[in-house]
């Protein structure tokens, strides 16, 4: 599991670990670790181009002491000193190394450079990046050299991933001690590029994390698998009350997610469009034609799905109603939410409730702005989980789940190609299908959506992408999961589901 902490949280553990160590012990460590992984991007150290953009902070100083080390093994490094004051003997260190100065109006170097270390600001700054910050890190930017940003890239709120103005867009950026929670939110994470860890000793200090993010054993150890025993109903009964005249394909999709997700059973409830469809698609599925908005004789299920596809009309918010007046747990999407944002009495309930909503569908449910949502993805998801007392996987560039303790996981699989109509409503299945297996709704959500990320990463391979092959590709996924594949473990294109 990969764990993150805020800046005030990084800042307490390296209080307590200075206190133990020598003076200048950390600095020199991050260095070390910094230094490390740019030789390595360079390949040839010898003879290459290295600046320095240097700030007042830790930061400028863990630049220069890593810039030293590069220029003991033969790299030109330059150090363009932005800030007010400059770390003095960092600065020192790397002069007498062969390292030289330029001032921030002297930036043609950044444009010659094999690598550009970005340490202009660290994790304690917060808001748009001040002048000449911003234009630095816009060249820095904008320059066709490597940027390697030092422990989080300028310009990025460390602890939301907020990023308010310029910001630096690294390749690579090397953070220290523990990753920061801005690193793996986005938008922050967009401008973080690939994320190294630096050691420096910080682990035994460290509180517990602000967000997690499972990794592939962790699914591995929450999938449900089949035993000697199992039957039908032991691996779990879906419902999934979805689709309409309209939308016929939204219900063929998210039943087509859950039977692959490994639903032992799924009882489809809809109209007579939509019927004909999944009936056509997955002759698995039992189906029941709905005469009027009501699922007291769909027959038991240990879980809903309800929503995609629907429509937001008055036959809809019967049939809404009537999920959610169940006893079990309900996953509600698309038009689901919408209809709880017309009537929010249908979340009257004690069973559990699991939402995905995209930016859109949450700003609806909140009455937030969905800008301001996708500014700050986490405090929103957060906010939302707390204010409606239910789990909430917030889809988009970064799919995040909170729970309304206030617990945050981030998923670290999919890819862009997932930006396609209908992804959504097989991530509905998939979680769907997870939930009535017996998993609680953060379970299900953070499993559903790291297996579903990876069957778009699958289905894709760097190719436009299809939802039904997203759904065609769950088995696979499910698979490199559980036979401990390095697939999963590899960093990710960030996801968008729709």
């Amino acid at each position: 599991m990969r764990t993150a902490y805020t800046a005030d949280q990084i800042r307490g553990a390296e209080r307590t670990l200075m206190a133990r160590l020598p003076e200048g012990t950390l600095m020199q460590r991050a260095a070390a670790g910094l230094a490390s992984v740019c030789a390595h991007l360079l390949g040839q150290v010898y003879g290459s181009r290295v600046v320095l953009l240097v700030g007042s902070g830790d930061n400028g100083g863990d630049a220069l002491y890593a810039g030293q080390r590069l220029a003991r093994r033969g790299a030109r490094v330059v150090a363009v000193l932005a800030g007010s004051k400059t770390h003095e003997a960092g600065l020192r260190a790397l002069l007498d190394a062969g390292g030289r100065v330029a001032g921030p109006g002297d930036t043609r170097e950044i444009d010659a450079a094999d690598l550009i270390l970005d340490g202009l600001v660290g994790i304690g700054a917060s808001g748009a990046l001040r002048e000449p910050y911003a234009r630095l890190a816009e060249q820095a930017g904008a320059a066709p050299g490597l940027v390697v940003a030092v422990d989080v890239p300028s310009g990025v709120d460390a602890s939301t991933g907020r990023v308010e103005g310029a910001a630096a867009r690294a390749t690579v950026t090397v953070t220290m001690g523990a990753y920061k929670t801005g690193l793996l939110v986005d938008p922050g994470a967009k401008f973080a590029g690939r994320v190294e860890l630096v050691d420096i000793g910080l682990a035994p200090y460290l509180p517990e994390p602000d967000v997690a993010a499972l990794g592939r054993d962790d699914v591995a150890g929450l999938l449900p698998r089949p035993g000697a025993e199992s039957d039908k109903y032991r691996r779990g009964v879906l419902g999934v009350a979805a689709g309409s005249h309209l939308y016929t394909g939204a219900a063929v999709l998210a039943v087509g997610g859950a039977l692959r997700a490994g639903a032992g059973m799924v009882r489809y409830a809809g109209a007579e469009e939509p019927v004909a469809q999944v009936r056509a698609h997955w002759p698995e599925a039992v189906i029941t034609q709905l005469r009027r908005p009501s699922v007291d004789d769909v027959g038991r299920v240990q879980a809903w799905v309800l929503g995609p596809g629907l429509g937001t009309d008055e036959w809809a918010h019967e049939l809404a109603a009537s999920v959610l007046a169940s006893d079990v747990p309900v996953l509600v999407d698309a038009d689901g939410l919408t209809l709880l944002a017309l009537d929010s009495a249908l979340l009257r309930r004690t069973a559990p409730v699991l939402l995905t909503p995209h930016a859109g569908e949450l700003a609806r449910l909140t009455g937030a702005d969905r800008a301001d949502i996708e500014a700050d993805r986490l405090r929103h998801v957060r906010a939302a989980a707390a204010e409606l007392g239910v789990t909430v996987l917030l889809k988009g560039s970064t799919t995040l789940v909170a729970e309304p303790s206030g617990a945050a996981r981030v998923n670290v699989t999919g890819s862009s190609w997932l930006a396609t109509g209908g992804t959504g409503d097989v991530l509905s299945g998939i979680a769907g299908a997870l939930l009535a297996q017996g998993l609680s709704t953060y379970d299900a959500a953070s499993c559903g959506a790291y297996v579903h990320g990876l069957a778009g990463r699958l289905a894709a391979d760097g190719a436009p992408l299809t939802a039904a092959g997203v759904a065609t590709a769950v088995p696979a996924a499910i698979r490199t999961v559980t036979s401990g594949s390095t697939l999963a473990e590899n960093l990710p294109s960030r996801s968008r589901e729709r």
